[in-house]
């Protein structure tokens, strides 16, 4: 199936050729999830990255006590995507990612991601950058963050 007109709403592939876009559409399968399904887990090995065409998802991360909170809820609206990390690290996942409602997402393999980087170069280096953007504004967030709850724990701490 082409999905390339889906794929020119994502931000990241904003830049992209046509042409590339119905290369990269190649290599992409849809998936869908019902309300409640989690498409990733915490801990658990990643090679894929989502794109998320419709629905919309938690962002899950457990407290060092087993608790859970939702990090943040990404949407179709946003052409959010998720899962990224593992196109560069194939290290385990960092959060559960839950279908808040009916979703339908396109998925890459890593393996298929550098195949095509390898068979598109300029268009890899592009997309290559435009994750690492996305990841370091969400390392800049988590930072803003923890500079929050130690300051709470601080006014804690002096305040008890």
């Amino acid at each position: 199936m082409d999905y390339t007109e889906k794929l020119r709403a994502f931000p990241m592939l904003e830049n992209i050729p046509r042409e590339d876009l119905a290369a990269l559409s190649t290599l992409l399968r849809e998936e869908r999830f019902p309300a409640g399904k989690d498409i990733l887990s915490e801990g658990a090995q990643g090679n894929e990255m989502y794109l998320l065409t419709e629905g919309s998802v938690d962002v899950i991360k457990a407290t060092v006590f087993g608790d859970s909170f939702v990090v943040t809820t990404l949407d179709d609206r946003s052409h959010s995507v998720f899962g990224e990390m593992a196109l560069i690290d194939p290290d385990r996942r960092s959060s559960t990612v839950r279908a808040k409602t009916d979703c339908r997402t396109l998925v890459i393999s890593r393996e298929s991601f550098d195949r095509f980087c390898e068979e598109h170069p300029r268009c890899g280096v592009r997309m290559l950058r435009m994750i690492s953007i996305h990841l370091v504004r969400n390392i800049r967030r988590e930072n803003e963050n923890l500079k929050q709850v130690y300051q709470a724990l601080i006014e804690e701490i002096e305040a008890g």
